[in-house]
């Protein structure tokens, strides 16, 4: 990498206030001197690079924008460009939605204005745009209420670029900055306040507050500006390199910003109810989503004594550094741990990057990626880190009850895979009361799951040996993961016996797919009958797949049609995973892919799976065990991704559709042009047009390219059929869940009147009671009797079997309705017809309504 380059992408990363101890003045002044220098040779790649940079790492925001104001005194052209070029980037960023880029050139923006950059009233009336664009939209007249996301986005967008410029602002324009406030603060009284409590981790504490008239997050961080106002704008958390300049600042000349235009909201829908209105707030709030959900995991006492203001803005750089450096590793971990604030900030930085994990509806990235990120600030920060992230799980443990169902099945997820990294150490002792709860607590079912998970990542007797400090714990350790091949002892029917081993002679001798159903229609299934057919063809599939996966993968590949043969409808494909499950009775990963898999074949339906989820048996387990539901995810999930998967296939043959019927008119157009320019000879007296070999080479171009043309439309027309299939399916499928669901809740709901939540006082979370600088958690934790466990009372868990059942089932219907309310939202009309009818239970209707974040009444 070039010097310049190195020098601006690594610019004050050596400095105290990014961890370093070097003086960011020195550092700016040595990289604006080489950046002069090579503006003669690389300008155009040095303006690309620096806004490159600013918007990537913008947590440096500050230092690229004195840099770019000390070039403004050299080169006003060079920096004229790199202002223009800002501006349509923004419109680009704005036009399309671009929420990230919107956000971070706006605080660019900002700083370049306290850079002498840009002129203050540009930047006021880019946020008057902005507030306007918003207040027009609230509107009951003249906007579209329903997308109010996209308006409370620009008025965040402004509130959180003032700590950055707020204090210029009210030096150099104050009356036009008076004017943008009172603009806030009348939108701020006609917008509607939002609920977070469909989205909220914590899910009855938040509905509680909710209940309570707690202020949304964009009221909270209206007061902290407001605030930040009264206080003279001072605050710890943004760096102001410009001041040390500002003697030479003041001397270069300040740009224009050209206006900018927001893009119109949708029209409104003609006839305003509560689903109309549901759907285009759900578009909206796709669009526009909020990127933190604030998770108060830890005692306030360990950030007291931060402004709000300060919080704020740290998570903002946190949030940025997660997004613009996902792809490195180390780069990310280092940034996180060298903002430019100069206050410890790890209980902070934990629960943001919690509150990422455990995002509703969806976390920007995968799983893994959160994991890994927590893994190397634990090697980064080895003395404080670790224990910070061991308090999160231990405050995360104690209200566990509280937690929403997905959020738990995620953190499950998240901690057995976090502990593989770390040898599986954990001291279990402290957790090993649990045994003496229900079967059905919260915390029992979460040790119990965690464990199941640490099996599958490592082996069964690894996992016993990381609970030796509480033997106990084995008890809810998962079976050893052997199969339940009922034909492998000499004990049993052995006429079913001597069928498997002919069958598996068969194989052996690799006989087709015909030849083996010819040879069960004949001699089993004729005799024997359909159950005993279904049982030996499946046990023997299954044991000759069960050595591994590809073996697995190998046998449905091979004989996928002898099981379809057997299993050709509904009932048939439920008795088919009744069998597998038994035969995976000890080996719940097994049991979930083997369906999966099955179900990629298509040899079961959705269908069959959501009735075998929803039998008796499985019903039973359902507060007690994620067997029956990560069945069930798996089967929603690949439903919901073939039809994303056709949606994007559409799309792009609709763009090559596009491009083929140019490419073809071209080549038409060229062969007719060079017909027109060749000269005609006599043949028998007639003019025809000569042999010529460049004619023949566009005419053959041309019924190519045609021919293009109509491949790609008829694949395109194959795949809008196909999409239309799929749409019906995935609506069949989330009626007949719906349906399910009422089904099995109708009678426990009934039962409880309604009354689940019976648990006593709420308990604030603590992780320790010491004031420690140290960042030290204490290692002796307290006996059990300390810990709460939603209602746990001194003799235990309060909430009993039923109402635990109710709850649990209750809080994955509003799970899986809130993942998939993108599919869900276009079929509601028929969901209601059809299930959400007078006659359904308020309570599964509350959950449902909440899970798509949908008006409980019509307009």
């Amino acid at each position: 990498m070039s010097s310049w380059r190195s020098l601006v992408l690594r610019i004050g990363e050596k400095c105290s206030e990014y961890g370093g101890n070097a003086d960011y003045r020195d550092h700016l002044e040595t990289c604006f001197g080489v950046v002069r220098r090579e503006l003669l040779h690389s300008g155009d790649d040095i303006l690309h690079f620096l806004l490159e940079c600013a918007e990537q790492l913008p947590h440096k925001i500050p230092l690229y924008g004195t840099l770019v104001g000390l070039l403004n005194l050299e080169n006003e052209d060079f920096v004229r460009k790199i202002v223009e070029n800002t501006h349509a980037n923004m419109q680009v960023a704005l036009d399309s939605g671009n929420c990230n880029r919107i956000r971070v050139l706006m605080r660019f923006l900002t700083v370049l204005m306290c850079s002498k950059v840009l002129q203050p009233s540009s930047l006021v009336i880019l946020y008057e745009t902005l507030l306007s664009s918003a207040a027009t939209t609230v509107d009951e007249d003249k906007g579209n209420p329903s997308w109010q996301a996209c308006a409370d986005f620009y008025i965040t967008c402004i509130l959180s670029c003032l700590p950055w410029g707020g204090s210029e602002l009210v030096e150099q324009v104050p009356e036009e900055i008076d004017r943008v406030m009172v603009g806030i603060q009348a939108y701020m009284s006609i917008r509607r306040r939002v609920s977070d409590a469909a989205c909220s981790a914590f899910e009855f504490i938040d509905e509680r507050n909710q209940d309570d008239g707690a202020k949304d997050f964009l009221e909270d961080l209206w007061g902290w500006i407001q605030d930040l106002s009264n206080k003279g704008w001072k605050l710890d958390s943004v760096p102001r390199p410009h001041l040390s300049f500002e003697p030479q600042l003041v001397a270069g000349k300040a740009h224009d910003f050209a206006q900018l235009t927001c893009p119109a909201q949708p029209d409104p829908p003609a006839v305003v109810t509560g689903i109309t209105y549901g759907k285009q707030k759900h578009e909206a709030e796709l669009k526009y989503p909020r990127r933190l959900r604030r998770l108060n995991i830890f005692p306030a006492s360990k950030t007291e004594d931060l402004q709000p203001i300060d919080r704020f803005i740290v998570e903002e750089y946190l949030l940025d550094v997660l997004f613009f450096l996902n792809g490195c590793r180390k780069e990310c971990a280092a940034a996180m741990v060298g903002l430019p604030v100069p206050f410890r900030y790890e209980y902070i930085m934990a629960e943001t990057i919690f509150s990422q994990i455990l995002l509703l509806p969806h976390p920007p990235f995968k799983p893994i990626y959160y994991t890994l990120v927590i893994m190397d600030l634990c090697k980064a920060l080895p003395g404080a880190f670790p224990a910070v992230i061991a308090g999160a799980v231990r405050a995360l443990f104690d209200k566990i009850a509280d937690i929403d169902m997905e959020c738990r099945t995620r953190l499950i997820l998240w901690f057995s895979h976090h502990l593989s990294n770390f040898q599986f150490i954990w001291p279990w002792e402290e957790w090993a009361y649990v045994l003496e709860l229900p079967k059905w607590a919260p915390q029992r079912v979460f040790v119990q799951e965690v464990l199941e998970r640490e099996v599958r990542l490592s082996y069964w007797e690894k996992i016993k040996q990381s609970i030796e400090s509480a033997p106990a714990l084995e008890e809810l350790l998962p079976p050893k993961g052997t199969t339940n091949f009922i034909y492998s002892a000499e004990a049993g029917d052995q006429t079913e016996r001597s069928l498997s081993t002919d069958l598996s002679g068969m194989i052996k001798e690799r006989l087709t797919s015909r030849e083996m159903i010819s040879w069960i229609d004949d001699h089993v299934l004729s005799t024997h009958g359909l159950d005993t057919t279904l049982r030996v063809v499946v046990q023997t599939l299954l044991n000759i797949g069960s050595k591994s996966f590809t073996h697995l993968i190998t046998v449905l590949e091979r004989y996928g049609q002898v099981i379809a043969r057997i299993c050709p409808d509904q009932d048939k494909q439920v008795m088919l995973i009744t069998e597998v499950s038994s035969f995976w009775k000890n080996n719940a990963q097994m049991t979930a892919i083997a369906i999966d898999r099955m179900m990629g074949y298509r040899l079961i339906s959705n269908l069959a799976i959501v009735t075998w989820v929803f039998s008796p048996t499985n019903v039973e387990q359902f507060h007690v065990s994620d067997r029956p539901w990560e069945i069930l995810r798996n089967a929603v999930n690949k439903t919901f991704n073939r039809i994303t998967d056709l949606r994007k296939e559409i799309s792009s043959l609709k763009k090559s559709v596009v491009s083929a019927t140019e490419a073809a008119a071209k080549a038409l157009a060229e062969h007719e042009d060079s017909k027109t320019k060749h000269t005609l000879a006599l043949v028998d007296g007639e003019p025809v047009l000569a042999e010529n070999p460049k004619i023949k080479r566009l005419k053959l171009n041309a019924e190519k390219k045609k021919e293009e043309e109509v491949s790609i439309r008829e694949s395109l027309e194959a795949k809008e059929a196909l999409f239309v299939r799929a749409t019906d399916e995935i609506e069949t499928l989330f009626i007949f869940l719906f349906k399910s669901f009422c089904n099995v809740l109708a009678g426990p709901l009934q039962d409880t009147d309604g009354n689940l939540h019976t648990s006593g006082e709420t308990v604030e979370m603590v992780v320790d009671h010491e004031d420690s600088s140290a960042m030290e958690l204490e290692e002796d934790r307290r006996s059990p009797k300390s810990h709460s466990n939603g209602g746990k009372t001194q003799n235990g868990y309060n909430v009993g079997e039923k109402e635990q059942w109710c709850l649990s089932t209750l809080g994955y219907v509003k799970a899986l309705t809130r993942q998939y309310a993108s599919e869900i939202w276009p079929h509601i009309e028929k969901i209601d017809a059809e299930v959400l009818t007078e006659d359904v239970h308020p309570l599964l209707q509350k959950y449902v309504y909440s899970g798509l974040q949908r008006p409980s009444t019509d307009f």
